[in-house]
C-alpha cells in the first residue's frame, strides 16, 4: 500500500519596493505565480518595521523579495546600497530568506499602468519579477 505523497503548501511571499520615506507591499504566491499590491508603508525607522512586522503576521509568508535599484547602465547608486541594507535588515529582523530584484523601472511601470497606489503596484511588479526569474 502506498502512502500519498505529502501535500506541499503553496510558498506565501511579500515583495517590497523600498524608498527613503514609503515601501510598497504586495503579495503573492509562487504556486500562481501571481502577485497584488497590498499597500504602502509610509513611516521610517521602528514604525516602519512595526508595520512590516504586522503583514508578516498576518501574511505568514515563507520568504520576502526586495526590490533594488540600478542605473539604467546597472551601475549601483546610493539608493542600491540603502535597499540591500534594508533587505539585510529584514533578514536579521524577521530572520526569513530574502531574495533581491533588480527593479529598474517598476515605479514608472506601475504609474503608467495607472496603478493608485504606484508603491504598491511595483512591488507586485517586483514579485512577478522574481517568480519569471525564479521558475523552472
Amino acid at each position: 500500500m502506498s502512502r500519498p505523497a505529502p501535500r506541499i503548501p503553496p510558498d506565501t511571499l511579500l515583495a517590497f519596493d523600498f524608498g527613503l520615506r514609503r515601501v510598497g507591499v504586495a503579495t503573492g504566491t509562487r504556486l500562481l505565480g501571481q502577485a497584488r499590491p497590498l499597500k504602502t508603508v509610509a513611516a521610517e525607522g521602528e514604525a516602519r518595521f512595526a508595520a512590516i512586522a504586522a503583514l508578516l503576521a498576518e501574511w505568514q509568508p515563507d520568504a520576502l523579495v526586495v526590490g533594488v535599484p540600478f542605473h539604467p547602465d546597472g551601475a549601483p547608486h546610493d539608493n542600491t546600497h540603502r535597499a540591500r541594507r534594508f533587505a539585510r535588515l529584514l533578514h536579521g529582523r524577521f530572520h526569513l530568506p530574502v531574495h533581491e530584484v533588480d527593479e529598474r523601472y517598476t515605479t514608472t511601470e506601475a504609474l503608467a499602468a495607472g496603478a493608485r497606489d504606484a508603491d504598491a503596484a511595483a512591488a507586485a511588479i517586483i514579485l512577478e519579477q522574481y517568480f519569471r526569474e525564479t521558475s523552472p
